[in-house]
């Protein structure tokens, strides 16, 4: 399976008023958590890969066997 990459962020304090984190992916705003799952960001990226915590926070965290499935004769249509 591939790393993820591509993913950035950003705190918005002043902008959008209280504590709150833009990911962006490829220039879109991805995901926007905001407060204290805001505040839980810079320790669970400190501990691990930043590209992966980023798709996991995101919901775009493949798992690797899409190919695989979409290959399987029950679901070529």
């Amino acid at each position: 399976m591939p790393k993820p990459h591509g993913f950035t962020y950003e705190f918005m304090y002043e902008r959008l008023g209280a504590q709150c984190l833009v990911i962006t992916h490829p220039g879109r705003t991805a995901a926007t958590p905001r407060g204290a799952r805001a505040e839980k960001f810079p320790a669970e990226v400190g501990s691990g890969d930043a590209q992966l915590v980023m798709a996991r926070w995101n919901g775009s965290y493949t798992f690797g066997n899409e190919r695989t499935a979409r290959n399987r004769p029950r679901n070529r249509r």
